[in-house]
């Protein structure tokens, strides 16, 4: 007797999955190497500085972006054996980076737009070493990013699904809501509050201070998504790369978490903040 066919899965129902794996996988390694530290910590993130590179020139001039990865990477490495204040390190290549960033739309030349990509990939592998390694507060710090970042791109991915309604941006990213903008925004702005009150007393708790810093954060990190995808519709490109099964490249992952990481690089340098 022939048994009923399984009813087939929802369409797009095995690309959620990979994506969850994926993003479970990445999670617990970076989370793992965050936990360590030091030098582990230090050669993941240039090692992922040139990797974004690497997409970064494929994507605008598909020239040289094997050398540029490689080079970030150097760099990275060099600059982290000088004796050099992480405030500096970490203010230095945020500016730097903000203003590759800043610059890119309006440059039509390829040397001028792989250098801002070089900006821009920098900031990884010095401003989060830079940020781990700050006094007393180093864990903390990563961890709150972390928060912050992932929270707000989960909500706003399922808050948008769920809502629907009026384009955010529908000229940059077509699918990406009002609803889902609110919805990330709100649950970036108290996952990186409370972790921030537990890494650093070790119960959940509200900051008046931690909670609007993680709030513009949560903003910031959206707006970073949106300039990457302004950046890829540019030249029209669907992923940087297919690195990441369900996720696309690195860049396509970091970009929320790059406009994090340039504004903690310049609020420690220009404030030495301490919460």
């Amino acid at each position: 007797m022939n048994e009923p066919r399984p009813a087939a899965a929802p369409q797009g129902a095995g690309e959620l999955q990979r994506r969850v794996v994926s993003a479970l996988i990445l999670a617990a390694v970076i989370l793992a190497l965050t936990l360590w530290g030091g030098w582990p910590f230090r050669l993941a993130w240039v090692l992922v500085a040139g990797i974004v590179a690497y997409e970064w020139l494929s994507i605008v001039s598909r020239a040289n972006a094997v050398a540029a990865g490689a080079g970030v990477a150097a760099a990275g490495l060099v600059l982290a054996v000088l004796p050099l204040s992480a405030a500096a390190v970490a203010g230095v290549t945020a500016a730097a980076a903000l203003i590759g960033a800043l610059a890119a739309p309006f440059v039509r030349a390829r040397l001028p737009l792989e250098l801002c990509g070089v900006a821009y990939a920098l900031a990884f592998a010095m401003i989060t070493p830079a940020l781990r390694d700050w006094p007393a507060v180093g864990l903390a710090l990563i961890l709150w990013s972390f928060a912050v970042v992932w929270l707000t791109d989960i909500a706003a991915y399922f808050t948008g699904r769920k809502l629907g309604g009026p384009k955010l941006m529908p000229r940059v990213s077509p699918k990406k809501t009002w609803s889902g903008a609110t919805g990330g925004t709100l649950a970036g702005t108290v996952a990186g509050t409370l972790i921030w009150s537990w890494a650093t007393t070790g119960a959940f708790g509200l900051n008046g201070r931690v909670l609007v810093a993680s709030l513009i954060a949560s903003i910031v990190s959206q707006a970073g998504d949106l300039y990457e995808s302004a950046l890829k519709r540019r030249f029209d490109t669907k992923d940087s790369s297919g690195l990441i099964p369900g996720h696309g490249g690195f860049l396509d992952r970091l970009d929320g978490y790059w406009a994090v990481l340039v504004l903690s690089g310049l609020a420690l340098f220009a404030f030495h903040i301490e919460f």
